[in-house]
């Protein structure tokens, strides 16, 4: 193999530079030559595609986002745009694609890889909620980003004496709003892998109410449901003052945190040298600290878990 591409797809998360930068330079150590494909699979179909050299990837490994661009695609989902993203990689000699992404984005290496080419996938997004791997790129800077947003609201939820409900993002994955809750002291943890109990919620305030507690703070995982009809509820239920806070997209923004940035490098650096070794259809991933790789198409197939010890602990440290 003589000439690689990378791309970036799916939403954007901080880390996702990191990686480029690492398959970029690993590549170039190994004389390989590295094209970078721009606005994901809309730009492959499109063959917005140029080479990349060792300063295209100089001062971006503390940048969020992505120098790539991203973009979504509904044409590449057809059989159509697949042919011609792949006549694109012909064209120019591509023989072996990195796609840094989600559970989309690697849907789409999925299908290239079921048509014979070459794909390697890196978990870049801050959900979190890719199977075969205990992290992903940009979870630890979007948590971070929360915690830190936490505790602002916490200091206006104790001056006025309110309840606060905070949405997070992660989709259909709660190990956000978890990991969050419990570093920031939640009272209440919603998360989508949990049945919905409202009612352990009001009586878990009221309780804290009923000792002299002044405030709380509840977070809810968007794939529960909406913050704003949560807050109402509460406040119909309970009279309490209550606010509601979108965190919204400031999670995936930000300078990657120095953990992310790492995972990134090491998962980027062995997706080149999954190519190298002749493998295809892998998904790279980190287990115990150890890096790994698995069948991408098999990988898919494997249910979202969360930590369940973790969220029974948060409830227990949250009496």
């Amino acid at each position: 193999m003589k000439r690689i591409g990378v791309l970036t797809s799916g939403g954007d998360s901080p880390g996702m530079n990191a990686a480029i930068r690492a398959v970029v330079r690993k590549a170039i150590y190994h004389d390989l030559e590295v094209f970078g494909v721009y606005n994901g699979y809309q730009g492959l179909m499109e063959g917005n595609i140029k080479k990349m050299e060792l300063g295209s990837v100089g001062d971006i490994i503390q940048r969020g986002g992505t120098i790539l661009y991203s973009a979504r695609s509904e044409a590449f989902k057809t059989e159509e745009g697949q042919q011609k993203a792949i006549e694109q990689l012909n064209k120019f000699g591509i023989e072996g694609l990195i796609v840094i992404g989600g559970d989309g984005s690697f849907r789409g290496a999925e299908k290239l890889t079921k048509k014979g080419y070459p794909c390697i996938g890196v978990p870049g997004t801050i959900d979190n909620d890719i199977p075969g791997t205990d992290f992903t790129i940009g979870f630890d800077t979007a948590l971070n980003t929360i915690i830190d947003s936490i505790d602002k609201i916490r200091d206006t939820a104790t001056s006025h004496e309110r309840t606060y409900v905070i949405e997070v993002m992660g989709r259909n994955a709660g190990d956000l709003a978890l990991w969050s809750g419990l570093a920031d002291g939640a009272e209440s943890i919603l998360i989508p892998e949990q049945p919905d109990d409202f009612e352990a919620v009001i009586q878990k305030l009221k309780r804290g109410q009923e000792r002299g507690k002044k405030h709380s703070i509840i977070i809810l995982a968007e794939g529960v449901g909406s913050g704003v009809d949560f807050g109402k509820k509460i406040e119909e239920a309970t009279d309490m003052d209550t606010r509601v806070t979108v965190l919204g997209h400031t999670q995936r923004g930000g300078s990657p945190s120095g953990f992310d940035r790492v995972l990134a490098s090491r998962l980027g650096a062995k997706a080149v040298d999954l190519l190298l070794e002749g493998k295809a259809g892998r998904m790279v991933g980190i287990q115990n600290n150890k890096l790994v790789d698995h069948d991408i198409i098999e990988i898919l197939k494997e249910p979202h878990t969360v930590n369940m010890e973790m969220y029974k602990l948060s409830n227990e440290l949250s009496i």
